[in-house]
């Protein structure tokens, strides 16, 4: 595809970010940034989380998992539905009622300043991980379609993806982050449904023929019922469970938007919302990811030599050389750039507002009225910006299986002691040994990594999966329960 064809549109999608920005940001200050004064529509919110959730991730990834697993996703997408439910009726109700602007401040009140930070210092790295994950399919994505033709550093993309989303989000904030991310989505959406028709016109199938296609593939099984298999449906299914409650209810990236809704009332309403959107929106990307092997078969792709992330880029963006022209057209590579740069900005904006909203309040406790507030907020904001780009730097070069899966393996050991801190706080009425709360948190995950090298040989053959949250989860609430010391 030609290079500068594709930076003209990026150059056009990003002013028009711009404009959002500048409007939004007028007149914003530290409630703004943070909250967006708690005067967000909560029909907007749902529409930004889902554009938040999906990310470059998504776009790329759940497509090419058909290739390995089928619809077998939809096992985890039919858990989140219940993990939006629980977020909405028990954790919403605790965060609005104590009125924070972190959620991790609800580990001091429940624990001390020890759990807090650590609470606080866990999320950051979790975040911060998902979203250089999330970062790295766009930069990949953007060096092979334009970069390595100018024969520019893979480093230099990087860095301009970054300071994209670092330009439009440094003064408004959340604020900001609602509307773009609800624009984003829309295009996202948008940009998917037209790829299935583009692509059902290259192979001349009408509505009825790609619901016939996708149902008679091999790639269409949804319930895998063998427990002795990663995707066995009660594994996929708490792990979506639980997946939604550690990376939904207690990240502050996702609960920062609940908290802008004017109250508990339309918070509620924007999860149910949003989890339900979640269902048919995963559809969508699995049916597409079944035209794509279809597609790929009929021009002559050996799809089985491809990892999954491989597969809806070198369609989009490459050409077949048998004719010399792109395999599925102009339009469709054009849709493909806007389609990952609207998921990725959706989902990193997002990530770096809550970042910085985080280290500031959670770990530097600059208050509101601190005179020197704006200047230290934008000096985290900065140094979070060159960390995300150094992680993405870092995964090029570690990276070996899928990204979407590698986040959720990433997640189970990350978010694992913070599902096991707010189950304690939430479930026991006991107090604990406050200082000794990080060694539990460190170690849960290291028995978790133990668990899942020996369970093939405890447990006849079982393989650990998208679980591993869970089982984290349980080694850190065991750990806590030894800390206890008297009911409060």
């Amino acid at each position: 595809m030609n290079p500068t064809l594709i930076l003209t549109v990026i150059c056009i999608y990003f002013s028009v970010l711009m404009l959002i920005a500048y409007f939004t940001s007028r007149k914003a200050d530290s409630q703004s940034f943070y909250l967006g004064n708690r005067k967000s529509p909560w029909y907007i919110i749902a529409i930004a989380m889902v554009g938040t959730s999906i990310s470059g991730v998504t776009f790329v990834s759940v497509p090419g998992m058909v290739i390995g697993n089928g619809f077998t996703y939809m096992q985890m997408v039919f858990g989140f539905l219940l993990g939006y439910v629980a977020v909405a009726n028990i954790l919403l109700p605790i965060y609005y009622k104590l009125n924070l602007t972190t959620i991790y401040t609800y580990l001091e009140q429940r624990f001390g300043g020890t759990s807090y930070e650590t609470g606080a210092w866990i999320f950051l790295v979790s975040r911060i991980l998902g979203s250089a994950f999330r970062l790295y399919i766009v930069a990949v994505v953007l060096q092979k379609a334009v970069f390595d033709a100018w024969e520019i550093p893979f480093f230099v993309t990087v860095v301009v993806t970054i300071f994209f989303i670092f330009i439009y989000t440094q003064k408004g904030g959340m604020k900001t982050v609602i509307w773009t991310d609800t624009i984003q989505t829309l295009v996202l959406v948008s940009t998917v449904l037209l790829c299935i028709w583009k692509i059902s016109s290259e192979l001349n199938f009408s509505i009825g023929d790609v619901a016939q296609n996708i149902q008679q593939s091999d790639f269409s099984q949804i319930f895998i019922w063998d427990i002795k298999s990663p995707h066995y449906f009660w594994k996929q299914f708490l792990a979506g469970v639980f997946t939604v409650i550690a990376m939904t209810g207690l990240d502050q990236d996702q609960m920062q938007k609940n908290l802008s809704c004017r109250s508990l009332k339309d918070a509620k309403k924007n999860m149910y919302t949003y989890g339900f959107l979640f269902i048919p929106i995963n559809l969508i990307f699995l049916s597409l990811g079944v035209l794509l092997v279809i597609f790929s078969q009929q021009v002559g792709i050996d799809y089985t030599s491809m990892k999954g992330d491989e597969l809806f880029p070198m369609l989009a963006t490459h050409s077949n050389p048998a004719t010399g022209r792109l395999y599925m057209g102009t339009l469709i590579s054009v849709l493909f750039i806007v389609g990952i740069i609207s998921a990725a900005y959706s989902s990193a904006d997002s990530a770096l507002t809550a970042l910085t909203t985080s280290f500031t309040v959670d770990i530097l406790k600059v208050k509101n009225d601190d005179p020197n507030l704006v200047r230290k907020r934008r000096i985290v904001h900065i140094s979070l910006s060159i960390v995300c780009a150094l992680v993405i730097m870092l995964f090029r070069v570690i990276n070996d299986e899928s990204v979407i899966s590698a986040i959720y393996r990433i997640a189970g050991y990350t978010y694992g002691p913070l599902l096991g801190l707010f189950a304690f706080g939430l479930l026991t009425k006991y107090s604990i040994k406050d200082k000794w709360v990080p060694f539990v948190c460190v170690l849960s995950p290291i028995l978790t990594y133990g668990f899942s090298k020996i369970s093939p040989y405890l447990f006849n053959g079982y393989e650990c999966g998208f679980e591993l949250l869970i089982i984290n989860g349980a080694f850190c609430f065991l750990g806590l329960y030894c800390l206890k010391t008297s009911k409060k």
